[in-house]
C-alpha cells in the first residue's frame, strides 16, 4: 500500500506518471528506444518508448508463438487546464483562467489544496526541451458562502468560466504570467501543458482500514497494477506489452492516445525489427489479446438503485469484467471466457459490471485501441466509488486482486485454434 499511495501522490499528471514508469523500468534493466532511431531488439530483451505523456514497454519472450499480450490503461484523470495568458488581476486578487479537462465532478475541486503540474517547454539555445514540473505552492478555488448563495444545498450548477478560477495571489503581489511560469518551470519557458490537480494525500479508512481514498484512483490503480504485473511476470511466450496511453479522459483523439497510431506503430516496428513481413504481423495480431484496464462503478451504499439489478459490482468482489451491448466495452462471450479461465487458473476472484439499462454508459480506451489493431480483448478494472471526483475510493483487496490477475494474464499462453482459444 505504501508504494501504491506514493505512486498516486506523485503521479499528479500523465507526464508525472510517465516519468515514474520510466524510472521503474530503467531500474529494472529496460532500455529506452526512440522513434527517430532504428530499433535493435532481440529475444529476451526489455524495452520501452515514450511519446507525449504516454509510454509503451515490452518484453520479448520466446518467439515460437509470435503474438502480443497487451494490457492498456490510461494515466490521465479529469483536471483543470491552465489557459494561455491565464493570469487575471482584478479587485484585490490574482486568479487563473482555466478550462475543464475531462468530465470531472467539478464542485469536488472546490476548497481543496491544488497544485499546478504538468509539463513546460523550455528553450535552451536552439533546443526546445520538455520538463515535467510541479508548482512549489498550492492554490485553491474558494466556494461562495452559503450566506451569499442560500440555495446552494438545493442544487448548484457550476459555471465553468466563473466558479472554477483558482485564487493564487493578492493583486498587489506584482505577479505576472512570466514570473508565475518561471516560479513553476524555471527560466525560458515558452509553452506549457499545465493542470490544476488535487494535492490531497491518499489515506485509508474504514473500521479495518480496508478502503483507500485518493485523487486519481481512476485510472492510476490500473497503471500501477499493470506495471507491477509486467515487471514481475515470469517469461513464457510471445511479446508482453504494457501500454499507458494518455488523453483517454478527452476521447483518446491524440497522436499518443489510444485512438492515435502510437500502439499500432510500436507493434509494427517490433515485428519489422525481426524482419517479419505484413503477413506475419497480421497473423500475430489475430493470435493476440488485449486487456483494456479501467475502473468500474461499485454498488453505491446510498444509491443502490443506480446499479444493474442482477450485476451488483461491489468492493472486495474481485476484478471487474465489463460488458455492454452497445459496444462501449470490447468484452464479448469468447473474450470473457478467456479472461475467466485465466483468472480461474490463478484463483483470482472476478465479478461483472453492466450498466443499469436506463443509464448512459461510459467507455474506455479498449474500443479506440481495437479500431486500429482488430485484436480480441476484454475490458477489466477494479470497482470504485466517486469516479471523476477530486477524491475517489476503492477497496484495498481489489488492488491486490487485479495485480495478481494481470500477472496471470502475462504468464498465460493464449492460442487461437479453429475459431476457439487454447488457454494454458
Amino acid at each position: 500500500m505504501k508504494t501504491l499511495t506514493e505512486f498516486l501522490k506523485d503521479s499528479l499528471t500523465a507526464y508525472h506518471a510517465c516519468e515514474n514508469l520510466k524510472t521503474a523500468l530503467l531500474e529494472n534493466g529496460f532500455f529506452q528506444l526512440h522513434e527517430t532511431a532504428d530499433w535493435n531488439v532481440s529475444e529476451g530483451g526489455k524495452y520501452f518508448i515514450v511519446r507525449g505523456g504516454s509510454l509503451i514497454a515490452f518484453t520479448i519472450d520466446s518467439l515460437d508463438d509470435f503474438a502480443y499480450k497487451i494490457i492498456a490503461s490510461h494515466p490521465d484523470s479529469p483536471a483543470l487546464k491552465v489557459k494561455e495568458n491565464a493570469l487575471k488581476t482584478g479587485e484585490a486578487y490574482a486568479t487563473l483562467n482555466v478550462e475543464t479537462y475531462g468530465g470531472g465532478i467539478w464542485h469536488t475541486f472546490l476548497d481543496r489544496p491544488l497544485k499546478i503540474a504538468g509539463r513546460v517547454i523550455v528553450k535552451n539555445g536552439t533546443m526546445l526541451e520538455t520538463k515535467t514540473v510541479t508548482s512549489p505552492f498550492t492554490v485553491t478555488i474558494p466556494s461562495l458562502a452559503i450566506h451569499q448563495n442560500r440555495n446552494v444545498n438545493e442544487g448548484f450548477a457550476i459555471n465553468k468560466q466563473v466558479d472554477l478560477q483558482p485564487l493564487c495571489a493578492l493583486a498587489n503581489a506584482g505577479l505576472t504570467m512570466e514570473t508565475l511560469l518561471q516560479n513553476i518551470g524555471g527560466e525560458n519557458v515558452i509553452a506549457h501543458d499545465l493542470y490544476l490537480v488535487n494535492a490531497d494525500t491518499p489515506y485509508t479508512f474504514g473500521v479495518n482500514d480496508e478502503f483507500l481514498a485518493s485523487p486519481r484512483i481512476d485510472n492510476l490503480t490500473s497503471v500501477y497494477a499493470s506495471l507491477n504485473a509486467f515487471l514481475s511476470h515470469e517469461d513464457k511466450s510471445g511479446i508482453c506489452v504494457l501500454a499507458c496511453l494518455n488523453n483517454e479522459e478527452v476521447g483518446s483523439l491524440s497522436s499518443q492516445g489510444a485512438d492515435g497510431d502510437f500502439l499500432e506503430t510500436t507493434l509494427r516496428r517490433i515485428s519489422y525489427a525481426f524482419r517479419f513481413d505484413d503477413n506475419e504481423y497480421y497473423k500475430a495480431l489475430a493470435a493476440s489479446f488485449l486487456l483494456s484496464a479501467d475502473n468500474a462503478h461499485a454498488l453505491h451504499p446510498n444509491h443502490p438503485e443506480v446499479n444493474d439489478p442482477t450485476n451488483r459490482t461491489a468492493f472486495g468482489g474481485g476484478i471487474v469484467i465489463k460488458s455492454h451491448a452497445g459496444g462501449a466495452y470490447i468484452t464479448d462471450a469468447m473474450s470473457a471466457a478467456v479472461v475467466k479461465t485465466v483468472f480461474d487458473n490463478a484463483e483470482v476472484p472476478y465479478q461483472y459490471f453492466l450498466n443499469n439499462s436506463m443509464l448512459r454508459s461510459g467507455s474506455t480506451l479498449g474500443c479506440a485501441t481495437i479500431r486500429h489493431l482488430g485484436v480480441q480483448g476484454a475490458d477489466i478494472g477494479i470497482a470504485q466509488l466517486a469516479m471523476h471526483s477530486a477524491s475517489e475510493c476503492c477497496a484495498i483487496v481489489d488492488c491486490v486482486h487485479i495485480e495478481k490477475g494481470m500477472r496471470a494474464f502475462y504468464e498465460s499462453t493464449l492460442r487461437s485454434v479453429d475459431g476457439g482459444m487454447l488457454v494454458e
